[in-house]
């Protein structure tokens, strides 16, 4: 896979939300940087964890790409959601490995009061998963 067909599974990823695709998408090695989580989530678990939450809290009805930023092996997308009423806007800035895995991801959010959405959101996401 290179980094053009990972970057196109990407938004194969986020147009269904289908998160049994993040499996041949993401390194075993994944390193996520959450913008409300203090330290770097590693591995492919917990990055599917984190990333499953976010589909279901970031990337709704709302969700759209507004801008793509290509710099091989790098790629940055910004996208604006609303969220309760709370217009969000952040960027997710991702790293391809040549295989056109995903090796690093870091989502970056604004507002304050976006990120307090989003940080409450996606702890009430995340408890709901460990429990199912």
């Amino acid at each position: 896979m290179t980094i053009d067909a990972g970057l196109a599974q990407w938004h194969e990823v986020i147009r269904t939300r289908d998160p049994r695709l993040l499996a041949e998408l993401l390194a075993d090695d994944v390193v996520f940087h959450s913008p409300v989580v203090h330290r770097p989530q590693v591995g492919k678990g917990l990055t599917t964890m984190y990333l499953t939450g976010a589909m279901h809290v970031i990337a709704n009805d709302s969700f759209t790409y507004v801008r793509e930023v290509v710099s091989e092996p790098n790629v940055i997308l910004e996208f604006t959601t609303e969220i309760d009423g709370v217009t969000v806007n952040g960027v997710d800035m991702i790293a391809f490995n040549d295989d056109g895995k995903i090796i690093d991801f870091k989502v970056m959010l604004r507002p304050m009061k976006g990120i307090e959405i989003v940080r409450l959101k996606m702890a009430e996401m995340l408890e709901f998963m460990k429990q199912s």
